[in-house]
């Protein structure tokens, strides 16, 4: 088994960022495999080098180690790059100029039949599917045409999840795909790749063949392993753990200093405290 962790620096750690990567450091333990550390830097106009070396100096405490140099996104984007050309030489990409603005204002049009969010945000109604690939300008994001996708598909994958919450072989569902998770973003401009294009890339250059991360991110599975299906890469199998969540339910966010891994470590706490906090003791 081979786990990760990829937290993006861009602000301090916090519970549930403990919970995720010592699970996963756990699970590769009980079997006998490795855990690496990814840095998701994608978006450098908020990725910073003192957060990241906090990330190195957390984990350490908590007791975790990995094989160096780790994985930055920042120093792979030629990797990205040369996805993108497989998926637009295979007439999947599309340019779109769409701000967020425009696509909150096609959503609320009535023929639209209201509002639609999926794993990627707001569904994408199609304003530019249209444009050539060639046609892309300067601020243009690039999107993948998910009807054309799916008819490159001569059998559709499966998202193959271990968690008790999802257990179980999930086909994916071309309908579904379409009309709830629609033209995904693969590039944002100023970043190469986005997210769902570059965590598909890393785990494969990587070798990760088991996938620990929240649940929040179940959905999002169904793209990556349709990213996976169409670049001919392998398909890991999935464990989306139960988020770990403040008194009012919220699941915690970076915002959430008060429940960060460096406060705690701050006012003496151990790291089989942490271990007891997030349910792993």
């Amino acid at each position: 088994m081979r786990t990760r962790f990829a937290p993006s620096p861009t602000g301090p750690l916090h519970l549930g960022h403990a919970y995720s990567a010592l699970l996963a450091d756990d699970m590769a333990r009980a079997a006998g495999g490795d855990f690496l550390l990814r840095i998701e830097d994608i978006d450098q106009g908020r990725a910073r080098r003192h957060w990241e070396q906090q990330i190195f100096d957390d984990l350490h405490w908590l007791g975790l180690d990995w094989p160096t140099p780790v994985r930055r996104q920042s120093e792979h984007l030629a990797d990205y790059a040369a996805a993108l050309a497989r998926l637009g030489d295979m007439g999947l990409v599309f340019p779109c100029s769409c701000k967020r603005r425009d696509i909150e204002a096609a959503a609320g049009a009535p023929q639209e039949g209201g509002a639609r969010f999926g794993p990627d945000g707001r569904v994408y109604p199609g304003t530019c599917r249209h444009r050539a690939r060639a046609d892309r300008r300067e601020g243009d994001a690039l999107r993948l045409n998910m009807a054309r996708a799916l008819e490159r598909l001569e059998e559709m994958p499966e998202v193959i999840e271990t968690c008790p919450a999802h257990r179980g072989r999930h086909r994916l569902d071309p309908a579904w795909m379409c009309e709830q998770v629609g033209d995904v973003v693969l590039a944002r401009p100023g970043w190469g790749a986005s997210y769902h294009l570059a965590v598909t890339i890393d785990d494969a250059a990587q070798g990760i063949d088991t996938v620990v991360r929240g649940e929040d991110l179940f959905e999002a599975s169904f793209i990556h392993v349709l990213l996976q299906g169409l670049l001919g890469l392998p398909v890991p199998v999935y464990h989306h753990h139960r988020l770990i969540r403040d008194d009012s339910g919220k699941r915690l966010a970076k915002r959430d200093d008060a429940r960060a891994i460096a406060k705690y470590r701050a006012e003496g706490a151990t790291p089989a405290d942490i271990r007891r906090l997030v349910g792993l003791a």
